[in-house]
């Protein structure tokens, strides 16, 4: 991509002034992040200026990042890492990270769209009618058979896939219903 944090950061922050996920919480979270892991970056007395409840966290998101822009490089690298940790969706719909996945190569990284798979849109009553035909028909072929033979082999072939317990109870079924 090439950018480097500084103009990202000035190009992203419209889009992070604007956004409404980004409440007073996520904001402060951010702030101590930047504050207790990276105290370079923010000083306790910066920290206590922007989290400030006085100021809208708007007004304060906004300071932070021209203050971030103003520290340089490194600190605003730490904001984009402290936004990832703590606010990730947020993160991956900045316009830089948008433009950043829309610009690798698709040989190398295909995207991954996320689907909503529909395997029928006829609705319940076409499924209702389907199951119901279904059921009369396997009924039907179960009722016509036994007149015939007797007995269902059907139940005696579906035991070959059932646990011990249950394959005895078919094949005993089977075996009753054959002998009369």
């Amino acid at each position: 991509m090439g950018d480097s944090f500084r103009e990202q950061l000035t190009e992203d922050s419209a889009f992070l002034k604007a956004d409404r996920r980004l409440d007073t919480e996520l904001v402060d979270k951010v702030i101590l992040q930047l504050n207790r892991i990276y105290p370079q970056v923010l000083t306790d007395k910066e920290a206590t200026r922007f989290r400030n409840l006085d100021v809208p966290t708007s007004v304060r998101l906004g300071e932070l990042l021209t203050h971030l822009r103003g520290k340089g490089e490194e600190a605003c690298k730490e904001f984009y890492r402290a936004l990832h940790l703590h606010v990730e969706e947020v993160y991956y719909s900045l316009p830089t990270r948008l433009r950043l996945r829309d610009s690798l190569d698709p040989l190398k990284h295909p995207q991954a769209y996320q689907q909503r798979y529909v395997l029928n849109d006829r609705g319940p009553v076409f499924f209702l009618g389907c199951f119901g035909f279904a059921l009369g028909m396997a009924l039907l072929y179960y009722y016509s058979e036994s007149k015939v033979t007797g007995g269902s082999r059907a139940l005696g072939m579906a035991a070959l896939g059932l646990k011990k317990k249950a394959q005895e109870v078919l094949i005993w079924y089977n075996k009753g219903s054959l002998m009369m």
